[in-house]
């Protein structure tokens, strides 16, 4: 389980396809005190270490990703350079500092604009319209492993049936955000792996089970 803030950006340094997919990530914070089969969110997705950099080395650990992880995320876009927002597994008695974020990424949001509005950035994207009911303004939601507020919906349709075109909500990003995340460097066409707040889904759940 996470919240959302990010530890640092990682860089790919190796990306190799034997059976499974395994990433090696080059990263300081997030390398200390690790241990094999830790969990850590990579732009959002809880993976799980399996290999680390000796004492003494650089400061590396090493994921394995299943092939449908890759093809369901973000992860078939990475390669060599790559930075990924990087996030070690809540504490008992850490603060909460975002949200409740589990890893487990729900689909992928495509961004559509990108506006500097003062100091900030604010960004529309769009993601599949089963989504929106999710997704109201002032929200929580993952981006890529980040705990944002949505600023914006688009809740002139009704997307409760999972009909009709995408779902296009947008986020604000301050310049404190753009400097400790890959966000600085989000362009438009970029696709991000989105985790809706899980609470919303529990709500979902036992409302469509209420005895009316």
């Amino acid at each position: 389980m996470f919240t959302g803030i990010v530890t640092e950006t990682g860089e790919v340094l190796d990306i190799r396809r034997e059976g499974d997919w395994t990433i090696r990530i080059a990263a300081q914070a997030t390398r200390r005190d690790l241990v094999p089969g830790a969990s850590v969110a990579c732009h959002g997705i809880c993976l799980t270490v399996v290999a680390l950099s000796q004492a003494g080395t650089s400061d590396w650990f090493e994921i394995q990703v299943s092939d449908f992880t890759a093809n369901a995320t973000n992860v078939h876009n990475w390669q060599r350079g790559s930075q990924i927002n990087l996030e070690r597994s809540l504490r008992v008695g850490d603060e909460l500092g975002g949200h409740i974020v589990t890893g487990h990424i729900d689909g992928l949001a495509t961004v559509r604009e990108r506006i500097s509005v003062s100091d900030s950035i604010r960004f529309r994207l769009a993601c599949p319209s089963e989504f929106g009911r999710y997704l109201p303004a002032k929200a929580s939601v993952a981006l890529n492993g980040v705990s944002l507020t949505i600023t914006e919906a688009d809740d002139a349709n009704d997307y409760s049936d999972g009909s009709g075109t995408d779902f296009v909500f947008g986020v604000n990003i301050i310049p404190h955000t753009r400097k400790v995340t890959g966000w600085g460097r989000t362009e438009v066409g970029d696709t991000l792996n989105l985790e809706i707040d899980p609470l919303a889904r529990y709500v979902e759940r036992l409302w469509s089970h209420h005895d009316t």
